[in-house]
């Protein structure tokens, strides 16, 4: 942030205010992470808020402190509404474009509240009066902390706010092997320690709480893995019926695309997965190096996001869009094979 933007920002928080926190849809660490911190931080500083997110998230994240909270749009649509539309701040994390919020979007447009965000992934929107944006982070969570720290207030973290962001800090950077983990970031890790976050315990609540049924799917997944070795490439099918199969909860298919890049020789991969319900094929892509997936992604599957981490979307069947995948690849080889 400028000394501009950190200006505007204490102007606005100097009274108190309603304020809402928006993540994007379909929650992670990182966005569940960073929006609780901030709400526990705006709390300390005498403001009235709440967390909005725009449908659920996974299990293995509501453990974390203030998570009883959190208002779901989906499930609690007029309170949810009501929230959005008293609000006369609205800081929206870990998304830059309100395209992210699904059927939020129509409600947030609408809003006549100051709008800042705060988020690292890539070509943000100017919707908001102030933008804190740097793609160089290794997450949201870090940029909340520096957030605090800009407006001079770090002492006011706790163990709470400090075991939400070292939350979302380890889900976004792999558990800090992320080439965006930097040295910075370990020193803000050691902060949060020091204040409380208890990495041990955080890390077997979101990583050693598996059913039975996770594990299974996670099988059927890697048996579905077909792997393009000229191509230097890894991809994974998952279809509705396998899903329902083994009871799939929201987060259950949650870093399985990453074990392609566990493979010798492999620096791109993805996973398709099968949402009936909402007509499309889900793609999580992953890389290691220079191969950008978040330009492969928005040139080819309505997504976007970060390097080495992106998302698209397929509106076709799975057959026709791993149909269309082979063909794009090939365009790619020179690429994967520099």
């Amino acid at each position: 942030m400028n000394s501009a933007d950190i200006k505007t920002v204490k102007s606005i928080l100097s009274q108190p205010q309603k304020i809402a926190i928006i993540p994007h849809r379909n929650p992670d660490g990182d966005a569940m992470g960073s929006c609780l911190a901030l709400y526990g931080f705006l709390k300390a500083t005498g403001h009235t808020v709440q967390v909005v997110a725009p449908n659920d998230y996974p299990k293995f994240l509501k453990w974390m402190p203030w998570n009883d909270t959190v208002i779901n749009f989906e499930r609690e649509n007029p309170k949810a509404k009501e929230a959005i539309n008293e609000a006369s701040v609205i800081f929206t994390l870990d998304f830059n474009d309100l395209s992210r919020v699904g059927q939020m979007e129509a409600v947030l447009q609408e809003a006549e509240a100051d709008f800042i965000m705060i988020d690292h992934h890539q070509q943000p929107s100017d919707y908001a009066k102030v933008t804190y944006s740097d793609v160089s982070m290794s997450s949201t969570c870090e940029m909340v902390y520096n957030f605090i720290n800009f407006l001079g207030e770090t002492e006011l973290i706790d163990a709470d706010m400090a075991t939400n962001l070292y939350t979302g800090i380890m889900t976004d950077t792999g558990s800090f092997k992320y080439r965006s983990t930097s040295s910075k970031t370990h020193r803000v890790v050691a902060e949060l320690i020091d204040k409380g976050a208890d990495n041990m315990k955080i890390h077997q609540k979101v990583f050693d709480t598996n059913s039975p049924s996770r594990l299974h799917l996670l099988g059927v997944a890697l048996g579905n893995m077909v792997i393009l070795p000229e191509y230097r490439t890894a991809y994974i099918t998952l279809s509705q019926d396998e899903l329902d199969q083994y009871d799939f909860k929201k987060g259950d298919t949650e870093g399985f695309v990453n074990y392609g890049l566990t493979l010798e020789g492999i620096i791109f991969a993805l996973i398709f997965i099968e949402n009936r319900e909402e007509g499309i094929i889900k793609i999580s892509l992953r890389s290691v190096g220079d191969f950008s997936v978040n330009e492969f992604a928005r040139a080819h599957f309505n997504g976007g996001g970060h390097t080495n981490a992106a998302g698209g979307r397929s509106e076709v069947s799975m057959e026709e869009t791993i149909s269309k995948f082979n063909e794009i690849l090939k365009t790619y080889k020179s690429k994967l094979n520099p």
